[in-house]
């Protein structure tokens, strides 16, 4: 007698990403149980947080992944959410952003969509691959993995994935 098929899909497992910067490392977390580790690259500005465009920082905080592009000059990536509500309050007091602006990176981040890019604040912050070399020949402020790894992490993760960047 045939097994009879379940009524619905199982519900994939809910996965968050953890980036160590001081240490080299994204885990993959599946509720409180690592998934997987993978060695990672960073810029030259590496050891503060972002503060403005061009400063070539990683920056710190919490995040989700809101897009996914499988077509990156960087073999895949994942655009994380950065400005983030936080980022937006520190720009504003620090007359880097408009109240416009302001605003209109809050809204993003209520409805998880992708918060605009391009203010003062710097914006196309990815997890994307093309390997793990020293950083001094890394990024400009993205997290980069070996393409293996990131085609790993890709097919794992999706848009609304939660990210913690720590130092």
């Amino acid at each position: 007698m045939p097994t009879p098929k379940p009524a619905h899909k199982p519900v994939p497992a809910e996965y968050r990403i953890v980036v160590a910067k001081q240490a080299r490392r994204l885990d993959l977390l599946s509720g409180s149980r690592l998934e997987r580790s993978y060695a990672i690259a960073l810029g030259r500005n590496s050891a503060v947080d972002k503060s403005v465009e061009g400063d070539e920082a990683t920056p710190l905080g919490e995040f989700y992944i809101c897009a996914k592009n499988p077509r990156s000059r960087h073999f895949l990536s994942v655009c994380l959410s950065y400005p983030n509500a936080e980022d937006a309050q520190r720009g504003l007091a620090a007359g880097l952003i408009s109240a416009d602006e302001h605003e209109q990176i809050l809204d993003a981040v209520r409805a998880r969509r992708m918060p605009p890019q391009h203010t003062r604040l710097g914006g196309e912050i990815y997890i994307h691959g093309r390997g793990v070399h020293d950083d001094a020949h890394g990024t400009r402020g993205c997290i980069a993995l070996n393409n293996g790894d990131m085609q790993d992490l890709y097919d794992r993760v999706g848009i609304g994935t939660s990210v913690t960047i720590n130092a």
